[in-house]
């Protein structure tokens, strides 16, 4: 009873003198709101300046789209006549023809390459090093050095191919001076100059292909090609469907190889749309058209990617 009786002893325990304010550990909240502030001071400058290179175009380019605009004078509401004016253009036919011409063209050789290149340098184990750097120099030298070089490649007189094609009695061809080969030209150059990229894609993909379902495949008796065919392009269609996306937008938007090349000839025989935009900007002085033509071929390119990735998208996850 007298356990009961008696308070708990204070021993050891310091008392607080009366007056005296207890510290109280400060709050979270202040330190969180100091955090914040400071992310927004670094955070803001990066805003402001993406907004002012990237958005701030954009913008310009739509409102551009519906003026009268040369850049000097003040800007003049058209609303659709820029659009009537790109429609109405012979122009814009051979345009579109031609850059599909080239997409299809580059697709049909350029996609498929990348594949057999890496899955052939996939199984070298001597060398792999310096083939992976043969493959992807071409990415390094700058796009105008290289078209220049191949330029010199396709001279009728003293061009490389035709003096390789002589000595086994071929030629000489006229690479870029004919209508007919002018486009197949261009399509060989962006090819060799855009396929390193891909392969060093395509390679990193292969090499996290679990190696058991190649064992597999062979212990049940499958060859090379049925490997490659059952087992590694069923492994890749995520990055085969993503690589023939970025692949599509970016022939579409081809430019620098008509331009440098043949500047769209012979007889606009490589104007491909980009180049006609460039046309209508810096040699016609329509602003207004070219960000017309221009704000059509995103919304083509918006409505071609929606599709694909609409059809694609059980395929690549199957």
């Amino acid at each position: 009873m007298s356990a009961l009786t008696h308070p708990p002893s204070t021993a050891g325990v310091e008392a607080t003198p009366p007056g005296a304010r207890t510290k109280r550990r400060p709050s979270g909240r202040g330190t969180g709101t100091r955090r914040q502030l400071t992310a927004w001071l670094f955070l803001v400058p990066a805003l402001v300046i993406f907004g002012l290179f990237a958005w701030w175009p954009i913008v310009r380019g739509l409102l551009m789209s519906f003026q009268h605009n040369d850049l000097v004078n003040p800007p003049t509401w058209v609303g659709l006549d820029n659009f009537r004016a790109v429609f109405d253009d012979p122009l814009l036919g051979t345009a579109v023809s031609n850059t599909a011409v080239f997409v299809g063209l580059a697709l049909l050789i350029g996609f498929p390459l990348p594949i057999v290149l890496a899955s052939v340098m996939s199984t070298v184990r001597r060398g792999a090093g310096v083939y992976r750097f043969l493959a992807y120099l071409p990415v390094v030298i700058p796009p105008v050095v290289a078209i220049l070089l191949w330029k010199w490649f396709y001279d009728p007189g003293a061009g490389l191919f035709n003096n390789a094609l002589g000595t086994i009695g071929l030629g000489p061809y006229p690479w870029l001076d004919s209508p007919h080969s002018a486009m197949f030209s261009l399509v060989l150059e962006s090819t060799w100059a855009g396929m390193g990229g891909a392969v060093l894609i395509y390679l990193a993909a292969m090499a996290g292909i679990p190696g058991e379902l190649y064992e597999a495949a062979e212990m049940d008796g499958a060859s090379v090609w049925r490997r490659i065919w059952h087992v590694m392009l069923p492994q890749l269609r995520p990055v085969i469907g993503l690589m023939l996306l970025v692949q599509l937008i970016g022939t579409v938007q081809v430019f620098t190889e008509p331009y440098v090349f043949t500047g769209g000839g012979p007889n606009n025989a490589t104007l491909t749309v980009l180049l006609l935009i460039f046309r209508y900007a810096f040699q016609d002085g329509e602003y207004g058209q070219a960000a017309a033509l221009t704000l059509l071929m995103v919304l083509v390119l918006a409505a071609l990617s929606a599709v694909y990735l609409r059809a694609t998208r059980s395929w690549s996850k199957s």
